[in-house]
């Protein structure tokens, strides 16, 4: 049985930590997830996608 993650869940868990640790300050966490917010709307949304999922399924393939 495969279980998936989505990726979104998956990186605010990991922002969430980083958050909680304090590695990460409030105000970089807010810049990144703006840089996502706009980054999602410009043509390079498409090729980050690809690359996302040809890298799930290379490792899906392991």
């Amino acid at each position: 049985m495969a279980i998936t993650v989505s990726l979104v869940a998956l990186f605010g868990l990991v922002l969430f930590f980083l958050l909680r640790s304090k590695t990460l300050g409030y105000g970089a966490a807010f810049i990144a997830v703006m840089f996502g917010f706009y980054l999602a709307s410009t043509g390079a949304a498409q090729p980050v996608n690809d690359l996302t999922t040809a890298v799930v399924n290379a490792i899906g393939d392991l």
